[in-house]
């Protein structure tokens, strides 16, 4: 089990949660926040950098991390579904946070449609199409959000 990264022995309650979009070569990540119920793609880093990784969980300090599980069209598993829950056990391992795994059917879709409205505004530029990982990510913690494990609780105390 590889040591717990320096600075994230205690996990903080933010509200503030990282997703991950989980591919074979790229791994797309979003910053969201649980109380807004807000989402949006912060980073793509090569899958396997946990350098990269380790920072950005330093820098956010999450109190729980989102990973898309991606499924076959009739909701049955799929080899990237073993890749997805491999990478949210590890995650949860290294960094001693809570993983909710959520199905991420359509998102890439969904993804490309935004990134072509986000070129067309102007806010986003063919030279960085792989940020379309990292929208990925941002559509895994909307539906999330959009959950009842994502709803903010009503408890009063």
């Amino acid at each position: 089990m590889p040591a717990t990264p320096e600075g994230t022995d205690s996990v903080p309650a933010t509200g503030t949660l990282l997703a991950f979009d989980v591919g074979t070569r790229l791994i797309g990540l979003a910053i969201g926040n649980r109380l807004t119920g807000s989402a949006r793609a912060l980073a793509t880093v090569p899958n396997g950098d946990w350098p990269r990784i380790d920072a950005l969980v330093r820098e956010w300090q999450p109190e729980r991390f989102i990973v898309g599980l991606p499924l076959a069209l009739d909701g049955g598993e799929q080899p990237m579904s073993r890749i997805a829950r491999e990478f949210a056990r590890a995650l949860e391992r290294r960094y001693a946070r809570a993983v909710d795994l959520v199905d991420e059917r359509h998102t890439s879709r969904e993804a490309s449609r935004r990134f072509a409205e986000r070129r067309a505004g102007g806010t986003a530029k063919r030279k960085h199409a792989e940020d379309i990982d990292a929208v990925a990510a941002e559509i895994i913690l909307e539906h999330w959000f959009s959950s009842p494990a994502g709803r903010p609780s009503s408890d009063p105390s």
